[in-house]
């Protein structure tokens, strides 16, 4: 049988048992031990795919994870995204449009803290989402800058999506992190223009926030910094240890797990209980990008030992097209898988087979990196299975409905896109940085 039709199978396969409602780590596990036992025999196909997941798991950097799982699931119980905002909030003064800029610039912040965009979205859609409905603020705008601000936490380090990427394309993750710093804050400052603009010729999409605290002084409003003393001093801890090269990622990441503690005993919200909630929900999410993990590594060692990772590897550097196009139909390849298949999955699938070809093409690959995380990005907001939108409405108004979050954030994806294809012809945009660290 040839590869093709082998190729061709396994990708039935797959999408007959999710389309049955199998979870995408057991059917990748099942499709990866078929096509095994199918070609190697019962024993050693076993033995292969057992092999296959076991280098996986005892790879250091993947401690990472929990550590900054647990640090995001801390820091959303301990009350700091509340006083994050407020103060940002009071500091920001008086200017249409200053809460929806506010919740970009905390949703920065957030991000450089946890690394985990669904917590962070949470958070931001019951704090940010009925301050801007309560004063007035456009619907369709508030709900659009929250998923796409709480998106940038597959871009900004310490992104879990960049420590995935890395340990799939074995590349340095303290690149990935200071490569993808840029490219982060240059989304963020392109939907606050999109803000200031939509408001300048619509004012009546933005009420001016009038509040006593900010019509105070700049002088007098700098007491309310202590809201930001907090997750600046975290995130100074996590992210300097990693740039310095005093720590590893993994080793800044339990920094920030402890550091999260810290923050909560701190505002006096460290407990049992809270404690044992962190770790209770850092397990649950851990667990199943675990069994992700397990399925997608699984399928991909299989399939590249059975000669399928050097035929579409041939057939992507076998185009008849520029090399920059190439790396175009890579991110269209991921955009289509991201209609159906998990962002961890669809890192583990395509990044053995993309990586070597990006290196192939003269391109680098920490570079490429930075372009998934984007196309993760977009993913992540895009109809009809964008999980920004559905984190949204499992804690919005029970009158905001699912088409009107979709229809919400179709700017910002067109602004994602705009800053995918910056970072795409202008790689230095995100490879400056890293070479310093060289």
């Amino acid at each position: 049988m040839g590869i093709e039709l082998i190729t061709l199978l396994i990708v039935v396969a797959l999408l007959a048992l999710m389309a049955l409602g199998v979870p995408l780590g057991i059917t990748t596990l099942t499709v990866s031990l078929a096509t095994a036992i199918l070609y190697f025999g019962e024993r050693a196909g076993f033995f292969i795919v057992a092999a296959n997941v076991g280098e996986v798991l005892h790879k250091y950097e993947l401690i990472a994870v929990p550590f900054f799982v647990f640090m995001a699931n801390v820091l959303e119980r301990s009350g700091i995204a509340q006083s994050l905002f407020d103060s940002m909030a009071i500091l920001g003064g008086r200017f249409r449009g200053s809460v929806a800029v506010q919740t970009c610039v905390v949703a920065v912040v957030l991000a450089a803290m946890s690394g985990i965009m669904g917590g962070e979205i949470v958070m931001l859609g019951l704090i940010a989402l009925p301050q801007m409905l309560r004063l007035g603020y456009d619907r369709k705008l508030s709900i659009g800058i929250i998923c796409a601000a709480g998106a940038l936490a597959t871009l900004i380090p310490p992104s879990v999506v960049l420590i995935v990427y890395g340990l799939a394309a074995q590349v340095s993750i303290t690149k990935l992190f200071a490569a993808s710093a840029v490219p982060g804050l240059i989304l963020a400052s392109l939907f606050i223009i999109y803000i200031l603009i939509r408001v300048r010729f619509n004012p009546a999409l933005a009420p001016i926030y009038d509040i006593p605290e900010t019509g105070l002084p700049l002088f007098q409003r700098v007491k309310f910094l202590k809201g930001v003393v907090l997750p600046g001093l975290l995130i100074g801890a996590v992210l300097g240890v990693i740039y310095s090269g005093i720590a590893t990622v993994t080793e800044a990441a339990a920094v920030g797990a402890v550091g999260a503690l810290v923050v909560a005993a701190i505002r006096n919200e460290l407990s049992w209980k809270m404690a044992r909630d962190a770790m209770r929900q850092t397990v649950l999410t851990v667990g199943s990008i675990i069994w992700l993990v397990l399925g997608a590594v699984s399928l991909i060692g299989i399939y590249n030992r059975i000669g399928g990772g050097e035929f579409l590897r041939g057939l992507l550097t076998s185009l008849d097209i520029a090399p920059i196009l190439v790396i175009v139909v890579m991110m269209l390849i991921v955009m289509v898988l991201g209609t159906f298949l998990e962002w961890i999955a669809i890192i583990f699938i395509t990044v053995p087979i993309f990586a070597p070809v990006v290196v192939d093409l003269g391109f680098d690959p920490v570079w490429f990196g930075v372009l998934f995380a984007m196309n993760i990005q977009i993913y992540y907001l895009s109809p009809p299975f964008g999980p920004a939108c559905f984190f949204l409405k499992s804690v919005a108004p029970k009158d905001i409905q699912l088409q009107e979050i979709f229809a919400a954030v179709l700017p910002f994806i067109a602004l994602q896109a705009v800053g995918l294809f910056l970072v795409l012809f202008f790689p230095d945009l995100a490879l400056w940085l890293p070479n310093l660290l060289d």
